[in-house]
């Protein structure tokens, strides 16, 4: 035996941590004698045999028949399968297969795993210590791959601080002794080919740490998981399905760097939107979704939808956000081929698809990324710096050259893979500042003594340069909520590089006035107008998400300040109208739509059943509308961060709740005039100022019986009369319909006609 009894003793335990310098193919010597050692390890094996496959010689030209392979016996070291083989006098390497025969008799033949280079090259590995490796997802993680010929598929994991690290699965019975994986030199990444698995095969990293205990870990480049408790990795080929979405792909990198354009985003849960109620109410899944919801959402006349969090998520209650599959469309819905349909599928009928992205944190589970190798390696070790105080999650170390990489990587990787039209980028204000939901002393001041998060904030201007280089047309959105400066400016000019930042100011403010009882709104009407102090300073998107509509919050239509069912209807039509004529793209979330009753329910369908009532499926029409008039009046849609699009007409009639302002183009071709009126009364003879003279025409009004409201309006129009007021030499009288917004439309081309 040309193996010592303590090496021998290091696999029989599970503990070598260089496999490939023992196993497989090597030359050796035995005494004076030089020649070739073969060593294999093989589960439940009472017997091996090297077969040289480089003897095995074509067929005869006579006969046809092949020479007979030369195969030669193996010595069995230890009755766990260890085998060794010394061929003496052979110096040169020869490509070979492993013959065993089990203890009942069955025989296989195959490809030894530790016959093959490694499947990393070393400027991978070094471009991923910097941190520079920008589509690392493609070495790191299961691949399926030909090695020198031969199928199969590799597998690498970084853990640099681990002492043995296995591969383990239904193939060798989830035995670490058997599969080690071989350290590339000091780059913390471990690697084996396996040749012959194929697609379909679950899988774990098992990992040996210095003090001596056992992890079972996921794969955190994994790219498909099996359901919760078992959690597993499963190997998948990602690039399956066959696209048929260029025409999409090419007007979107066309309008690269327009960030004024038409947005009017659909958020949307998977699991809740809809549910097949007479199978169990289950969901449904991504094959299944997607013509029903393109055809809503295109009705609807929205531009895009925002899918809140797919990474794999064990925890339905999360919604999404406690990631441990950064790579993986959840299995929840489908496989990572049905996910790309679902997203091809948006994109040939005109819908965008935008990505919820979770850098910010991630979960305990023991089985992902927390304490991968026995070591605090994607997290810090300090509580002050690692730990998440409000979710009990934990802190990615954005300082970590692989960290850095691993997260803009993911970020690409949804863009490269599934066709991703941008990314709404989660809880920002929490990676910026190191003394987020923090108390004094429960955090460590950075390197000049301030509280920002400095390697946080290179990670996101890195990432959202990458973004905007490799796939142009595409968007990154901030969740962000603090008046933290250049959120949506580039990084050129020291911003963070976001298109487009969420307006949680206006949110929050318009709905603390819309949530007051109308007596009491003209000693509010500062919340509606404060806004405007700050709209230009970033390039916002106007907001009511799913956070407005949980935990308590109420609905949307709940949260209106009236008593009964029709007035709220009445309020929130008034704020929709109000919203989509206000500077800034715009959001809604699933349901708030057609002002669902309940709050938002994760475990349950919307509730469609209501929109036979008037009061929501008014709501609903009008949504409609406003994006059809959105979309198509360019003064409302591309002109959302030029301030010179805005005028107040009236911001200070708070005693009867009237607020009216103009927006209008570059040229004065076109003015849109939008007067909301906030309490339940009507006001008739009500005089406002307008720019031009001539005739303006009401080309919405929040109070149409079409939408539910009792008719009250305008008729129509109103033509101007040389009266001052408001500061202009014009003015129109109308007819206030209680708790509406009216818009009204002057242009040039129609005062020709």
């Amino acid at each position: 035996m040309l193996l010592t009894k303590a090496e021998l003793d290091s696999f029989l335990a599970a503990k070598n941590a260089n496999p490939h310098t023992f196993l497989g193919m090597h030359h050796a010597k035995r005494g004076r004698t030089s020649g070739i050692v073969v060593r294999a390890f093989v589960r439940e094996a009472a017997r091996c045999e090297v077969v040289d496959m480089d003897a095995s010689s074509p067929p005869r030209a006579k006969s046809g028949k092949r020479a007979a392979a030369v195969r030669y016996e193996m010595e069995q070291l230890a009755p766990e399968g260890f085998f060794e083989l010394f061929i003496p006098k052979r110096t040169e390497l020869f490509k070979y297969q492993l013959r065993a025969t089990t203890h009942g008799g069955e025989m296989r033949q195959f490809w030894d795993p530790y016959s093959f280079a490694p499947t990393i090259g070393d400027l991978d590995l070094y471009l991923f210590n910097e941190g520079n490796d920008h589509f690392i997802y493609k070495k790191l993680g299961a691949h399926l791959i030909e090695n020198q010929g031969v199928p199969g598929v590799s597998f690498a994991v970084w853990a640099p601080s681990a002492a043995r690290v296995s591969l383990v699965g239904n193939f060798n019975h989830w035995d670490g002794r058997y599969y080690p994986m071989r350290p590339l030199g000091a780059s913390g990444v471990w690697e084996i080919f396996i040749p012959g698995l194929r697609e379909g095969e679950l899988y774990k990293y098992e990992i040996y740490d210095q003090q001596g205990h056992l992890h079972l870990k996921t794969d955190p480049y994994g790219t498909y998981f099996e359901a919760p408790p078992g959690n597993a990795s499963i190997v998948c080929d990602t690039r399956r399905h066959k696209w048929g979405d260029d025409a999409w792909l090419e007007k979107r990198k066309a309008n690269a760097g327009q960030r004024d354009q038409p947005m009017s985003i659909y958020e949307v849960h998977l699991g809740s939107w809809k549910r097949k109620v007479e199978d169990g109410n289950r969901i449904f899944s991504y094959r299944e979704l997607a013509p029903m919801l393109a055809e809503y959402v295109g009705d609807m006349g929205f531009t895009h939808i925002e899918v809140m969090p797919l990474a794999e998520h064990p925890f339905d209650g999360s919604w999404g956000y406690q990631v441990t599959g950064f790579f993986a469309p959840t299995h929840r819905y489908g496989s990572p081929e049905d996910f790309a349909y679902f997203v091809d599928y948006m994109h040939q009928h005109g819908i965008g698809v935008i990505l919820d992205w979770v850098p910010a944190h991630f979960p305990r589970d023991q089985f992902a990324l927390a304490e991968f190798d026995g070591t605090h390696l994607y997290e810090h070790a300090d509580p002050r710096q690692g730990a998440h105080m409000d979710w009990g999650t934990l802190i990615f170390n954005y300082g970590r050259n692989e960290v850095r990489c691993f997260l803009a990587a993911n970020a690409l990787s949804w863009l490269d893979r599934y066709h991703i039209d941008g990314l709404r980028v989660d809880a920002v204000a929490s990676m910026l500042y190191l003394d987020y939901s923090r108390k004094e002393g429960e955090w460590i001041p950075n390197k000049f003594g301030g509280r920002e998060n400095l390697e946080a904030i290179a990670f996101i201007r890195q990432v959202n340069d990458l973004v905007h280089q490799y796939y142009p047309g595409t968007v990154m959105i901030a969740e962000e909520s603090t008046s933290f400066g250049g959120v949506s400016k580039p990084t050129s000019d020291g911003g963070l590089g976001f298109d487009y930042k969420w307006n949680m100011g206006w949110m929050h403010d318009t709905l603390r006035f819309f949530q007051k009882e109308p007596v009491h709104r003209k000693w509010h009407q500062n919340d509606l107008t404060f806004g405007m102090l700050y709209q230009y300073a970033e390039n916002f998107i106007s907001v009511f998400s799913h956070d407005e509509v949980t935990h308590g919050k109420a609905s949307m239509l709940f949260k209106m300040g009236a008593w009964h069912i029709p007035e709220k209807a009445a309020n929130l039509r008034a704020l929709y109208a109000h919203m989509w004529t206000w500077p800034g793209k715009k959001l809604i979330f699933m349901g708030s739509e057609f002002g669902q009753s309940g709050e938002w329910n994760y475990t349950t369908s919307l509730d469609w059943h209501l929109r036979q009532y008037m009061d929501h499926e008014g709501i609903r029409l009008l949504v409609r509308d406003l994006n059809k008039l959105y979309r198509d009046e360019p003064v409302l849609s591309l002109n959302d961060f030029n301030p010179q699009g805005f005028r107040w007409i009236n911001c200070n009639d708070s005693d009867a709740s009237v607020l009216s302002f103009q927006r209008m183009d570059a040229y004065g071709q076109d003015l849109f005039a939008v007067v909301g009126h906030f309490t339940p009364v009507v006001r008739k003879d009500y005089r406002m100022g307008v720019p031009r003279a001539g005739f303006w025409k009401e080309v919405l009004n929040t109070n149409s019986t079409y939408y539910g409201g009792n008719g009250l309006g305008n008729d129509g129009g109103r033509v101007s009369e040389p009266v001052p007021c408001d500061g202009h030499p014009q003015s129109i009288v109308l007819q206030l319909p209680p708790l509406s917004t009216t818009i009204f439309k002057w242009s040039a081309s129609a005062q020709e006609e």
